[in-house]
Formats: C-alpha cells, structure tokens, sequence
C-alpha cells in the first residue's frame, strides 16, 4: 500500500514562492483562496502554510533558509551522538 506521503508532491522554494505569488494575482483579481489554490493546484491548508513560512520573501531569501534549516538539522544530529 502506497504511504500518502509518497503521492504527495514536493515543490521547491522556488516553486512555492512563483505559486504564492500567482494566488496573490488571483486574489486581486477577485478570486477566493479555495479558487486561487485550485488554480495553483494545492489545498487551502498548504498555501496557508506556506504562506506563513514563505509570505513575502524572495527566491533567494527561501534558498538560505532551507539551507540554514538544513545545517541546524546536521548539527543538532551531531550533538546527539
């Protein structure tokens, strides 16, 4: 049986942003958020969470962030050895 996390689909930071991005057109073009998130084919619940963890931030802003996450997730693995 295939897990649901293998379904789902995982977007770059790059990809999140262009599809906040796009939503944020639609809804100044009217559109509710359960319509621009069908446009950008994601739930209301992802865009609002990546809306909170990438709202406002550019490309390259994203790309140093999850670079950090990563180290900090490195290093706190060799603290625990």
């Amino acid at each position: 049986m295939e897990s649901k996390r293998m379904s789902q689909k995982r977007h770059t930071p790059e990809q999140i942003i262009n599809k906040l991005r796009h939503a944020e057109v639609e809804l100044a073009k009217g559109a509710t958020v359960a319509q621009a998130c069908r446009k950008i084919g994601v739930t209301d619940h992802t865009y609002y969470r990546w809306r909170a963890e990438y709202g406002g931030m550019r490309v390259d802003q994203a790309k140093r962030l999850k670079q950090l996450e990563k180290e900090n997730s490195q290093l706190k693995k060799l603290v625990a050895e």
